[in-house]
């Protein structure tokens, strides 16, 4: 069984960065597909960006330039480095795992998730 915590939310003005933080059960980033998702409110939940065993990484074209995946596995921790923050980036952040292949951003390719974090930016 895959546990997901995330951490590291916060509210920030625009043009602010936040790091958010997922720890996890022992081995998973060297299993597991891994993945970033967000859900703001009224809106479905959408993939943000996406790491693979490897270390290859993908970006939704809304955040490419400004985000970040990356993880320790020696920490078991993977985390989404978010600059020059907008306030439509306002959501609930999710971390997700999930078997190859990878680099998926749909919900159904992951079984594990976190329970989120809240990001708010304000303009």
């Amino acid at each position: 069984q895959v546990q997901l915590v995330e951490s590291g939310g916060g509210s920030v003005q625009a043009g602010g960065s936040l790091r958010l933080s997922c720890a996890a059960s022992k081995y998973t980033y060297s299993n597991y597909c891994m993945a970033w998702f967000r859900q703001a409110p009224g809106k479905e939940r959408e993939g943000v960006a996406t790491i693979d065993t490897w270390g290859y990484t993908s970006y939704a074209d809304s955040v490419k330039g400004r985000f970040t995946i990356s993880k320790d596995n020696a920490k078991n921790t993977l985390y989404l480095q978010m600059n020059s923050l907008k306030p439509e980036d306002t959501a609930m952040y999710y971390c997700a795992a999930g078997p190859r292949p990878c680099h998926s951003l749909t919900m159904r390719a992951y079984n594990y998730w976190g329970q989120g974090t809240q990001v708010t930016v304000s303009s």
